[in-house]
Formats: structure tokens, C-alpha cells, sequence
């Protein structure tokens, strides 16, 4: 497993040993918890996407006229 080190200022540190110690982990779990939330939220389709995905509620959508296709000259 890798290491990371990083600097945060100290009220920021304060605040992330509180969260953790109510979370009843140690910081660097927490941190690391932290990490991997955001790193799979960051990497993947958003919760619940497919749960609304092709899901339309309005009036049925209609397709415009398309028109005729143009006449081309033949590639040789």
C-alpha cells in the first residue's frame, strides 16, 4: 500500500482529527477513506445513473423531417 505525506494548515488538521475521532477511526484512515471515496466517485458513472438513464418523463419526443438525401457524384 503507498504512503502519502501532505501539509494542511493546522485548523484544517484540527478539524479532519475531530471528524475522524467521531467517525471512530484514525486519521489516517480517515484520510485515506476520504481518498477512495473521491477517487471512485471521480473515476466512474455517478450514483444512481443508470437508474435514470432513457427514463423520459415529458411529451414522446418526435424526430424532425430529415429531408432528402443529396445526390453525389459517384468516387472512382
Amino acid at each position: 500500500m503507498a504512503q502519502l505525506h501532505c501539509y494542511v494548515p493546522e485548523d484544517i488538521a484540527q478539524q479532519a482529527q475531530r471528524r475522524a475521532e467521531q467517525a471512530g477511526l484514525s486519521l489516517s484512515r480517515y484520510l485515506a477513506e476520504l481518498v477512495k471515496r473521491d477517487a471512485a466517485t471521480a473515476s466512474g458513472w455517478p450514483e444512481g445513473y443508470f437508474d435514470v438513464f432513457g427514463s423520459w418523463q415529458g411529451e414522446p419526443l418526435e424526430r424532425a423531417p430529415q429531408g432528402e438525401f443529396e445526390e453525389r457524384l459517384p468516387l472512382e
